[in-house]
């Protein structure tokens, strides 16, 4: 039988295998990217910022049926089968394409995007409303207070009414802070723009980078389908039976 027959057609069954594992990646990969974006929703005025990661997930819940798609259309040498494979990847490889292309914009607008928002929200604090709960949450969370750094609180109606930092800007383990600006070893000085912006971008690049690995990987998919089709015309090579793999 022809070598290359035989290497493409055990690459297309490698390729069906990797799609299940590829989907519990992608699946992961953008549940995070999503659930990043959710936690920190009011710092993001633009909605369409979580389309690279809608996009992903989607991507991702085909992938199991396609994987069982690919390994039986292989092992049966199926033409239809075949033809109907290549016809998905080309589909996912373009979603791929697109998701990588978004992220990749997305990834150059986060600081525009945040700085405009965050002004917005943090200057709503008041200890009560949601923007006060989404303050805390990322102080908390990113031990980090203000948005280029603690002192942002001094120009806030919040520090003008309270004469102090809210709480959130305290150090975990000190009990006895009370959000003071003249103690500032008792507090998280540094500012939360940068860290929450370096958080985003290294997911988006995260996602960005398995997506690429993808796009590569469906590549040699096609192209192997391409050389199963070639032979077939020019050799009429012999199906591999089932059990060949078993």
């Amino acid at each position: 039988m022809d070598c290359g027959v035989v290497t493409s057609k055990t690459l297309l069954l490698f390729i069906s295998l990797v799609f299940w594992a590829a989907g519990a990646v992608l699946t992961y990969v953008g549940a995070t990217l999503l659930s990043t974006f959710k936690n920190y929703s009011h710092f993001f005025h633009d909605k369409y910022t979580v389309l690279p990661a809608m996009i992903i997930i989607g991507i991702a819940l085909v992938m199991f049926l396609i994987g069982l798609i690919g390994c039986c259309a292989t092992l049966r040498d199926s033409r239809c089968g075949l033809g109907l494979f290549l016809f998905i990847l080309l589909v996912i490889f373009a979603a791929e394409v697109s998701a990588f292309v978004l992220g990749f914009i997305y990834r150059r607008q986060v600081h525009d995007t945040l700085d405009q928002s965050m002004v917005t929200v943090f200057d709503k604090y008041n200890g009560e409303n949601a923007e006060s709960r989404a303050v805390d949450y990322l102080q908390t969370q990113m031990t980090c207070c203000g948005i280029l750094n603690f002192t942002y609180w001094e120009k806030t109606e919040w520090f003008k009414a309270n004469k102090t930092l809210p709480i959130s800007c305290c150090k975990t383990g000190f009990t006895n802070c009370t959000g003071n600006p003249s103690q500032p070893q008792l507090l998280n000085t540094g500012g939360c723009e940068s860290k929450l912006e370096k958080s985003l971008e290294s997911i988006l690049s995260y996602a960005m980078l398995t997506t690429l690995g993808f796009i590569i990987i469906q590549l040699f998919g096609m192209i192997s389908i391409c050389v199963l089709a070639c032979r077939r015309q020019e050799s009429g090579y012999h199906p591999i039976s089932p059990g060949t793999y078993a």
